[in-house]
């Protein structure tokens, strides 16, 4: 068993133009004032990280860790979900998913994704000089317009998507690999690997790649009607990072799973601040700790409704409050006698 460390925030939906939000050192005080002990950060954020120096420099490395240190914060990971998705991105999405690139490779789906995974293996560079050993992003999606389609889609074609995916990421996890590095995909609808089943697919395709592994976050199987805990307990050796991140599924005679093209207000399945939604995180806490997982528990704040700044700050103390400090002792030792094996067999009726 192992005690979670926290609390931590990710800091992507709090960065903003704006002080406080609008540089490291700022936002740092910021999460440092609301209770949070470490941060995760966005590598797409230039207002946060320059990845290329980052990958370079030592000293730009050792800079940014001060920053943090000074405010009292660990640096927990490095996440980069938005060039994750860039590495696998279908026609249909190539408008949209431009938004998320520079300038210069957008309207060109080739150089897009060479930047996305240059981004990555400076990702993997920087990880390596800051002393850390996970990093958070997406799989990127070629499959996920065919998720519920009609007509059915062809043989083969959802395991040629698997097996073009997995080719994509073998030389990133080879890289990341040879920097003490594991990449922990967050299961997430929209990514091909949403649920248990894609999951092993892309594993699968892998051969088992050990630094493939998860990013858990519980309000996306909320949203699926999908028994989070039941994951845990299939999946708790790749679970290797967790954002504490609440939901709500609440159908109706008009909306269920798919929204109904509905905005947050109207669906059916809305993200909530921790403690506000039908997560029980008490119990997703409890089986971690069992299992031993050995990271931290990070605030991700999205919520339609609560102001940003009440989500932080609650945020904050729910992590803290559902943190369980392992026992270095059982409960019943007191009653515990001593025994050997003789005694054992004699209470037993077996003879010695």
């Amino acid at each position: 068993m192992q005690t979670i460390k926290g609390p931590g925030v990710y800091l992507a939906q709090f960065a903003a133009d704006e002080a406080p939000y609008d540089s490291l050192p700022s936002l740092a005080k910021w999460a440092a004032a609301k209770g949070f002990k470490g941060v995760q950060i966005p590598t797409w954020d230039t207002r946060l990280i320059d990845m290329k120096q980052a990958a370079e420099s030592d000293a730009y490395c050792d800079d940014l860790r001060g920053v943090l240190a000074d405010n009292g914060l660990e640096l927990i990971e490095l996440a980069s979900h938005i060039t994750g998705q860039l590495v696998a991105v279908h026609p249909a999405h190539d408008q949209i998913m431009d938004s998320f690139a520079p300038e210069a490779v957008r309207r060109n789906p080739a150089a897009r994704r060479a930047w996305a995974e240059e981004q990555l293996r400076f990702a993997a560079r920087a990880s390596k000089r800051m002393g850390l050993t996970t990093h958070t992003t997406f799989t990127g999606s070629l499959a996920w317009p065919y998720l519920y389609p009609y007509p059915q889609w062809p043989e083969g074609l959802i395991d040629e998507a698997f097996t073009e995916l997995a080719a994509r990421w073998k030389p990133i996890l080879d890289d990341f690999d040879a920097h003490g590095l594991d990449a922990c995909f967050e299961i997430h609808p929209v990514e091909d690997t949403h649920d248990g089943h894609s999951w092993e697919m892309f594993l699968d395709k892998l051969n088992g790649h050990t630094r493939a592994n998860i990013m858990f976050d519980p309000s996306h199987f909320v949203l699926q009607a999908l028994d989070y805990l039941a994951f845990i307990d299939h999946y708790h050796d790749r679970i290797k990072a967790f954002h504490v991140k609440d939901a709500e599924f609440r159908p109706d005679g008009k909306s269920g799973a798919y929204g109904g093209f509905q905005p947050w207000d109207k669906r059916a399945g809305r993200f909530r601040s921790p403690g506000d939604g039908q997560v029980d995180f008490k119990a997703i806490f409890t089986k971690l700790s069992t299992y031993g997982y050995q990271g931290w528990a990070m605030l991700e704040w999205e919520c339609f409704i609560k102001n940003p700044e009440d989500g932080a700050s609650e945020g904050a103390r729910f992590i803290a409050d559902h943190i369980i400090r392992i026992s270095d002792r059982a409960f019943d030792d007191f009653v515990k006698s001593g025994a050997d094996r003789a005694s054992n067999r004699a209470m037993l009726g077996l003879e010695n």
